[in-house]
């Protein structure tokens, strides 16, 4: 596979990881499924049990996790043809979901910013 054709494959695949892991760790759809998980990871007495579910609730976490599932399903190898290739993918998949959730989250509260002092402007016009 070309180079051209592996950072294509990186970004997609980074896209891919980004947006189960936001939907997941932050979005309304899995609210009640992540207070049960932070419930119990702050409640279990067994460290293997609170660190399993402070996965549901840690994007940077959960997006390792997403990482192997991703190459599991498409045998993805970045730059090298062999089980390095999988190594060098599952820390350069993460990095850049997380870099894209960044701006994401940037992003949003940028637009709520702009809402809110819009919503102001408006008031002060009706006033």
């Amino acid at each position: 596979m070309s180079i051209t054709t592996q950072i294509f494959w990186l970004f997609i695949l980074a896209m891919v990881v980004a947006s189960i892991t936001w939907t997941v760790t932050q979005e309304e759809l899995f609210k009640e499924w992540r207070e049960y998980c932070q419930e119990r990871c702050d409640s279990c007495k067994s460290l293997p049990k609170r660190k399993f579910f402070y996965v549901f609730t840690c994007e940077y976490c959960f997006s390792h996790w997403m990482t192997i599932l991703i190459l599991l399903l498409t045998g993805f190898q970045l730059l090298i043809e062999d089980w390095r290739g999988y190594i060098l993918a599952f820390f350069a998949i993460p990095w850049l979901a997380n870099q894209l959730m960044s701006i994401y989250r940037r992003l949003r509260v940028d637009i709520k910013h702009e809402d809110a002092l819009a919503t102001e402007v408006k008031k002060r016009i009706e006033n």
